[in-house]
């Protein structure tokens, strides 16, 4: 679950880690009464969405007058804001969040992650932050450095000095970082995140280290014990069909193919997305249904993937373990009456009662397409989506 910046902020100031003052609003005139608040020369005003690349896609503009504080609010509130990370439909923006301006001297990037090559949380870092660090991943990887942290002993003193001298930081300043980077691990653990990001992280002309920018990722899996982060959720941001799938127990993905996947089984349903690939298909999605499905779920599923309107075929692989094959024909033939899918259906089955599964479908009067195995399933269903 991902929170906007704001909400990343107020959970910073809760752990003592030194940003600007800022403000949210949903209005021009908040925004304007915002920074009637703040005070200063000039303020930041920036459109809260769940993507990065704000600031060129226009969802960040700096502001010397009130007048441009409304101008830009108005702007940016009820816009779609489109990102490279967004895609073509973009992101609605419902808030604004209406900042201090910072006299910058420096941009740096910092991160704090789990990584899985060497499976520990890790700080991730440059001196080469701000807007481009995606650019300088990919152009000049060596400016990127990382200390892993291990689980029984923590962030440790050395661990910060190899953080601040590779960013380049100054003796006043490593003392600031050193108490910023501490405080940032304790709110990632206590937290369950799996992702914060601070980019920029800057040393303003003062030379003290402050997150200009936040942003928490959390696992979702977690929620169940982090109940006031949870509350925080804007299913705004979220795609629709997804949320709708995980209100059903369904793990669903949108992808950009035709051929829809119905699996139970997350490797399963990897496998059948491989396979389909492997035969010059694109998957519409990915979608396991769980080893315990349901005829309920199975049409709840089906509902979903016909959400899509690029879908020209679907392909159904179910392995009946937990699930019995004749209880999932039987959801697949009550779907297809229900939904009145009007495109190919191709079903292959495998397991326990499998044969008395295959019956039921063969027997529906309904125009399914049976498979005999999993390669069968791919070839049918690149064959019907072409």
């Amino acid at each position: 679950m991902n929170l906007h910046e704001y909400q990343s902020k107020i959970l910073f100031r809760e752990y003592g880690i030194a940003v600007p003052r800022g403000i949210p609003a949903d209005s021009a005139d908040g925004a304007v009464k915002a920074a009637e608040e703040l005070g200063g020369k000039f303020w930041v005003v920036k459109a809260q969405a769940h993507t990065g690349g704000r600031g060129k896609a226009g969802g960040v503009k700096l502001a010397r007058t009130f007048d441009e504080v409304r101008e830009y609010a108005d702007e940016m509130l009820g816009m779609a804001l489109i990102t490279y990370q967004t895609g073509p439909e973009g992101l609605p923006v419902n808030m604004i969040y209406v900042e201090e301006g910072s006299e910058i001297d420096r941009e740096l990037y910092l991160s704090i992650l789990v990584d899985r090559e060497v499976s520990r949380i890790s700080f991730i870092a440059s001196a080469a932050g701000g807007m481009d660090i995606e650019k300088v991943a990919a152009e000049t990887p060596e400016k990127i450095f990382s200390v892993a942290i291990a689980p029984d002993t923590g962030l440790q003193d050395y661990q910060v000095r190899q953080l601040a001298f590779g960013l380049g930081l100054e003796k006043k300043q490593i003392r600031q970082f050193g108490d910023l980077i501490k405080k940032l691990y304790q709110l990632y653990v206590d937290t369950d995140a799996s992702l914060i990001e601070v980019n920029p992280l800057i040393t303003n002309t003062a030379g003290d280290v402050i997150a200009l920018d936040g942003k928490i990722n959390v696992d979702a899996s977690a929620l169940f014990r982090q109940k006031e982060i949870a509350k925080l959720r804007d299913p705004s941001q979220e795609d629709e069909v997804e949320r709708e799938a995980a209100e059903h127990d369904l793990n669903y993905v949108s992808l950009d193919g035709n051929i829809a996947c119905m699996v139970n089984g997350a490797g399963l349903a990897m496998a059948t997305m491989d396979l389909i690939k492997l035969h010059g298909g694109d998957p519409a999605n990915f979608l396991d249904v769980g080893g315990g499905a349901t005829a309920e779920r199975v049409s709840a599923a089906f509902k979903l993937i016909l959400s899509n309107g690029n879908v020209a075929a679907i392909l159904v692989n179910i392995f009946g373990g937990i699930v019995r094959c004749d209880l999932i024909a039987e959801g697949i033939i009550s779907a297809v009456k229900e939904v009145g899918v009007s495109v190919p259906v191709i079903v292959r089955l495998e397991g326990t009662n499998v044969t008395k599964g295959r019956d039921l479908l063969a027997n529906s009067g309904l125009a399914i397409i049976a498979a005999d195995d999993l390669t069968d399933a791919a070839l049918k269903a690149v064959a019907s989506a072409a």
